[in-house]
């Protein structure tokens, strides 16, 4: 029998018309990001703690790998190239850096727009979420909009009929400290975040959103991409400062204000990343669960800066959510309480001064500490170290597995640069000597521990929590440093 091809219509698969139709369409407009190529290691960060700012390199939510980007868009293709054939080529770039930030604070204004009219006024509007759980995830973002609008107008004004700018260090020096008020906004994205994650557990908001990712305005950036926008933003103007510098001639009457503009946004970026810690710190500080009293720790209470946190596993499989504070270590179980990630004390916090580190070769853990490791998939043997800790009567131990070497690595140097702190400050270090570990020739902290103890405290360190997946910090708009801490993560600020 022969098969007769069909003439039968498919049924179009229908449009969309709940939550996106509710949505504006959104001009776009092409641009070149001076930046495309930066990392964020132009971050909120101290000498003494991994930068809080740059993404997280232990985030689970990491931004769609096929990011969009706008189209570039340079100053010498925008306006009458003769103009340019009459330009050196220094006078060209210097040209292309001020286009870049005139550029720049067009697209941030168009992305803040688009945040409040895509998602903040529609999921209003169809009480998707409430107007308090909206302003906490939003926080002061209407209010950085005409800063930025002030900028933009200032940069255009002084911009000549044939598209080139004489001078911007004047203006940058007279607007650059109104961004002082970043300050409130960058210190409210950890508890935005947090807030936003939980809240996408409502089918509702994950359905809205996910539409959004899937539209084309959104160049498959999710919601806290462009929530991100303004602190991305707010760490490079240094950058795009000096960029412009290097291109000035030493007799143009601009360097010196240029010079004038960076010392002020770093001041700051400085003053903002402070801030933004300690507001961190406290946050997560707020949100330890104490089993019993003893577990209460005055190094927690006096901490003002948290190093670096992220998931972690020990040896029996199971999900820690591990702290480094200033001076304590502080090993957890997130849990859900109170319909609010919490983070339970898996034990007693460990002070850094006298904890003691051991990178562990791949393989060298036994896991479940028994024999079974030895059959098991290498892969779940690989990127494990340890601390542990002894006081008189008191000892702990955990094998600690990262989800890579180079989380591994970064957990490993936040920890040895947050024991060199906390020993130099009390003036021990030249008397203990580094922190020389001669198994494995790495720099640890001194001290050795029999193996199999070790792995007899891991067992017995289990306890029976419900756990909850943590949702750890942040969106990858740009790729991040190899510095210690944040973000797939060990975690720092904002």
């Amino acid at each position: 029998m022969q098969l007769e091809p069909s003439n039968k219509r498919v049924k179009p698969l229908s449009r969309v018309t709940s939550l996106a139709n509710l949505i504006p369409p959104v001009k776009t407009t092409p641009l070149k990001r001076f930046s495309q190529t930066l990392q964020r290691s132009i971050s909120f960060r101290s000498e003494s703690r991994p930068d809080i700012l740059a993404p997280r390199p232990w985030s689970r939510n990491a931004a769609p790998s096929s990011t969009k980007r706008r189209d570039s868009k340079l100053w010498s293709e925008t306006f009458d190239v003769c103009v340019n054939q009459m330009l050196t080529s220094k006078e060209i770039k210097r040209q292309e850096a001020i286009f870049e930030l005139s550029q720049g604070e067009e697209d941030l204004i168009e992305d803040l727009k688009l945040a409040k009219k895509a998602y903040h006024d529609p999921m209003l509007k169809l009480s998707i979420m409430t107007e308090q759980e909206l302003n906490q995830i939003f926080g002061t973002l209407d209010s950085l909009i005409p800063l930025h609008e002030e900028l933009l107008s200032q940069l255009r004004d002084v911009r000549k009929p044939d598209g080139s700018t004489e001078h911007v260090g004047p203006i940058l020096v007279g607007w650059l400290p109104c961004l002082s008020s970043y300050d409130s906004y960058c210190s409210n994205q950890v508890a935005a975040k947090a807030l936003l994650d939980h809240k996408k557990q409502d089918h509702r908001v994950q359905d809205f959103l996910q539409r959004c990712l899937e539209s084309p305005f959104s160049r498959k950036l999710d919601l806290w991409n462009f929530l991100d926008i303004p602190r991305s933003r707010l760490v490079k103007y240094p950058l795009l400062l000096r960029e412009i510098l290097r291109h000035t001639p030493n007799d143009n009457p601009d360097q010196q204000h240029l010079e004038e503009a960076i010392n002020i946004i770093q001041g700051i970026v400085a003053e903002i990343n402070t801030k933004t810690g300690e507001s961190e710190c406290r946050y997560y500080k707020e949100r330890l669960l104490y089993l019993e009293e003893g577990q209460k720790d005055s190094l927690i209470d006096s901490s003002r800066v948290l190093c670096c946190h992220g998931e972690l596993k020990n040896n029996r499989g199971v999900k820690l959510h591990v702290f480094l504070f200033q001076e304590v270590l502080v090993i957890t179980r997130a849990i859900t309480h109170n319909e609010q990630l919490c983070y339970q004390l898996y034990r007693q916090p460990i002070p850094v001064k006298d904890l003691l580190l051991e990178d562990l070769q791949d393989g060298e853990v036994r896991l479940g500490g028994s024999l079974r490791g030895a059959f098991s998939n290498n892969e779940r043997i690989k990127n494990f170290f340890r601390v542990s800790f002894k006081n008189g009567s008191q000892s702990q131990t955990h094998s600690l597995q990262a989800n890579d070497t180079f989380n591994k690595q970064q957990w490993l140097n936040c920890i040895r640069q947050a024991k060199e702190t906390v020993l130099c400050a009390a003036g021990q270090a030249d008397s203990e000597g580094p922190f020389l570990n001669p198994a494995t020739e790495s720099r640890e902290p001194q001290g050795e521990i029999k193996l199999e103890q070790m792995d007899q405290s891991d067992s017995e360190s289990d306890c029976s929590m419900d756990t909850s997946e943590v949702s750890l910090d942040c969106e990858r708009m740009e790729q991040t440093d190899s510095s210690c801490g944040n973000s797939r993560h060990v975690e720092s600020h904002i």
